[in-house]
């Protein structure tokens, strides 16, 4: 059956001596195996717009619960921008690896590939890779059934006198009920709740210090090593370049 999908490399790897097996995040069914023939001679049509983060549509003899085989596709857009920047790379990679993960837990799989595509772009226009992954990362614990609590205190659901993020008590506490956690800027608490509900293809403007952009990206760092059980390689290196800026 020939189909049509929209999708994005995630990740590919030889097969034999002139093609290789390439799995796409399709917006249609997730995540699915295809068998790419000849692409890796230099003539082959399929030689550059089947890498990892080629974002397109895809023309598929399509095989259910088997590597489906490709026969065209036809970029929508080239992601330039974040492939000739390895900081930029180096955010999109770990964005497509977990919501890889995410998505095996979720039936909600559009839902997911949208949130993809549009971090992706964000990025790619030249908007702040590590704002952009902290919020797909906390709209994210929602799809895993781990989101923290960011409308009250997550021990008493007292609403006012809110003073920091804690991972080990599942986020925001309040003045009576923090022990010795840091506190952190007034700022951050109210920015990483507009995380959470702001829609990333609309955003136009992002302006976050490097104080609150460390204290939120903490705070995520160490939910998700608590609550989530993911470890991703590619996070390793995500935590260097936070280390650095």
């Amino acid at each position: 059956m020939i189909e049509i999908v929209e999708g994005i490399v995630i990740s590919e790897k030889a097969y034999g001596e002139t093609s290789k097996i390439i799995n796409v995040f399709t917006k249609e069914y997730g995540v699915i195996g295809m068998m790419v023939h000849g692409c890796r001679t230099l003539k082959s049509p399929l030689r550059s717009v089947t890498d990892k983060l080629s974002y397109g549509k895809f023309t598929i003899y399509y095989k259910k619960d088997k590597l489906s085989i490709l026969s065209e596709v036809n970029i929508l857009n080239p992601l330039k921008e974040i492939k000739k920047d390895i900081e930029k790379l180096s955010y999109a990679s770990f964005l497509v690896d977990l919501s890889e993960q995410v998505v095996k837990q979720t039936s909600l799989v559009s839902t997911i590939y949208a949130l993809l595509i549009e971090s992706l772009l964000k990025i790619n226009e030249g908007f702040d890779p590590l704002v952009i992954m902290n919020m797909i990362e906390l709209k994210y614990l929602d799809y895993l059934g781990v989101l923290p609590v960011l409308d009250a205190c997550s021990i008493c659901g007292r609403k006012t006198d809110i003073i920091t993020l804690s991972s080990d008590k599942g986020g925001y506490l309040c003045s009576h009920c923090r022990t010795n956690e840091p506190i952190i800027s007034k700022k951050a608490i109210q920015l990483i709740r507009m995380y959470y509900y702001v829609q990333i293809s609309k955003i136009e403007k992002l302006e976050v210090s490097q104080e609150v952009k460390r204290e939120i990206n903490e705070f995520l760092d160490n939910y998700y090593d608590r609550y989530t059980g993911l470890y991703l390689k590619s996070k390793n290196f995500v935590k260097e370049l936070a280390k650095l800026s």
